[in-house]
């Protein structure tokens, strides 16, 4: 499965890139154990970031980045089989929570709940 790795990133940051850095990493701590089961991780930073970039943006306060952070997700959401939602306060990941519920894709709040871990 490809499944999106939800959670804080923005929140209880104040944009600090510091602590958005520290949120990414903790989102992506959540990767090798979803990968060891044998599915495919994605985090939408991974490519709204980039996107961002490419689209002259510096930082997440830019005023395009409302045209493409949470739309990224949005997208992404339309090519994966899961969400794993991390917990911690984020209206993103709860965006993507209910945009998965209502497509009818899983939902899992732990990585132990993911088919085929192992722990």
């Amino acid at each position: 499965m490809l499944i999106l790795i939800a959670g804080p990133y923005r929140s209880g940051t104040g944009d600090d890139p510091a602590l958005l850095a520290a949120n990414l990493r903790r989102l992506e701590e959540a990767a090798w154990p979803v990968f060891q089961a044998g599915h495919v991780p994605m985090i939408g930073e991974w490519v709204a970031l980039p996107v961002l970039r490419g689209a002259g943006g510096t930082s997440v306060t830019d005023p395009v980045a409302a045209q493409i952070m949470y739309p990224t997700a949005e997208r992404l959401l339309a090519h994966c089989d899961a969400v794993l939602r991390l917990p911690g306060a984020s209206a993103g990941a709860d965006q993507d929570v209910a945009i998965a519920q209502k497509r009818g894709i899983p939902v899992y709040h732990s990585v132990s709940e993911i088919p085929g871990y192992a722990g």
